[in-house]
């Protein structure tokens, strides 16, 4: 039987997407969203109580979005490339700093550094891939691309099977992926031209503030899971290591068919595909909530979860891209920033909850804003008005 490809022979991209999944991979997956997964432990090494936890979650978040700023500005002056490496040495260097923090001192700014990388990476990945691929798969390749943070948290719940208790190792080999998928990646793109970007910086940043609003709201109620998933687990759920190590390779699986996310686009519209993603997730928070100790529910809550978020951030990129087609990066990097202030007032206040009546109360909290986000779509009417299928060609600029 002939294996079918994702791609058509006119669609197929270069050795950029592969490259590009691993930044986003390592980038987010592990040195962003690692904090949560290795939660348990650092809590046990350091004493961090969950309030700690989600003002160091708070900070490496804000610390995200002042990179995607900066990332923001030089994509707008062709300095894309530039960018892609701020986001994989910062990722290399809180990685680092993580995997030999003498103490909480230390462990915070290595987090708050590490997860700071991230938000360069989705800027100039955008660029790269509009730069590189051709325009029949550029809004596929965005998708895939993007998809990467399933692929890291897959790794980071195989890490914590194999070798539950070396957590040091695990960030200090994070180091190492940081820079290698980031040189892998820089060689394998076609940098835009000077000419281009300066005429994309001068988009109207206004046209995003529907999206905006969604985004924030987004990232407020995902922060739930990705920093007190797994300590919901394994405390409230009483699961073993192993266990919850197995359910975040599923939530990390399940991500990976986000990157589906444009051909979701492409047939439903955004409205549908943005308000649907985000009912499912909070649908999925509810379930975590009310059953951490039910393996099977809770796998299949994490699964829900982990395509719904990078379903999520993939309609986002859309989003931007419909809104601006002439500045994509710059949209994703201010969408992201959004999602990501959510995330980071999302972590306060559930860390918050969750000192004061308990985590799976914050977990209803978080699916609270969640469903809120779903009401925050694109109208029908402007969705009607202006087409999605030109989102194949929105990143050309």
């Amino acid at each position: 039987m002939v294996k079918r490809s994702l791609w058509t022979a006119s669609e197929r991209p270069n050795g950029l997407v592969p490259a590009g999944l691993a930044v986003i991979a390592v980038t987010y997956g592990l040195a962003r969203y690692g904090f949560g997964l290795f939660l348990p432990q650092l809590r046990s090494e350091f004493g961090i109580t969950p309030g700690t936890a989600g003002g160091i979650a708070a900070g490496s978040y804000l610390a995200f979005c002042l990179t995607a700023l900066l990332a923001q500005r030089w994509v707008g002056r062709d300095r894309a490339r530039a960018a892609l490496w701020l986001a994989g040495s910062t990722a290399a260097a809180g990685s680092a700093a993580v995997a030999s923090a003498p103490s909480t001192a230390v462990l915070t700014v290595g987090v708050l550094v590490a997860g700071s990388g991230a938000g360069a990476a989705t800027p100039a990945l955008v660029a790269a891939v509009s730069a590189t691929v051709r325009p029949a798969a550029e809004s596929r390749a965005q998708a895939v691309v993007n998809s990467g943070t399933g692929a890291g948290v897959v790794a980071g719940g195989l890490l914590v099977l194999s070798v539950p208790g070396q957590w040091r190792w695990a960030w200090a080999g994070f180091a190492v992926l940081a820079l290698a998928a980031t040189r892998a990646a820089d060689r394998r793109t076609a940098w835009p031209s000077a000419a281009r970007r300066r005429d994309a910086a001068r988009a109207p940043l206004r046209a995003l503030t529907r999206p905006l609003v969604a985004a924030v709201l987004g990232g407020a109620g995902c922060a739930g899971v990705w920093t007190f998933g797994r300590d919901l687990l394994t405390d409230d759920g009483a699961l073993s290591d192993g266990a919850t190590g197995l359910l975040w390779c599923v939530l990390g699986a399940a991500g990976l068919a986000g990157g589906l996310s444009g051909d979701v686009v492409a047939r439903v519209g955004l409205r549908r595909a943005w308000a649907g993603a985000a009912t499912v997730a909070a649908a999925a928070v509810l379930v975590l909530a009310a059953a951490p100790g039910s393996p099977v529910p809770a796998g299949l809550a994490l699964a829900g979860f982990g395509c719904s978020f990078v379903v999520l951030s993939g309609v986002l990129l859309a989003w931007g891209a419909h809104r601006l087609p002439a500045a994509a990066p710059q949209a994703a990097a201010v969408l992201f920033i959004g999602l990501t202030v959510g995330q980071a007032a999302g972590a306060l206040v559930l860390g918050a909850v969750a000192d004061a009546t308990g985590t799976p109360a914050s977990f209803v909290v978080a699916a609270g804003l969640l469903a809120a986000a779903a009401t925050a779509a694109e109208p029908r009417r402007a969705a009607h008005h202006r087409p999605v299928q030109r989102l194949a060609r929105a990143c050309e600029g």
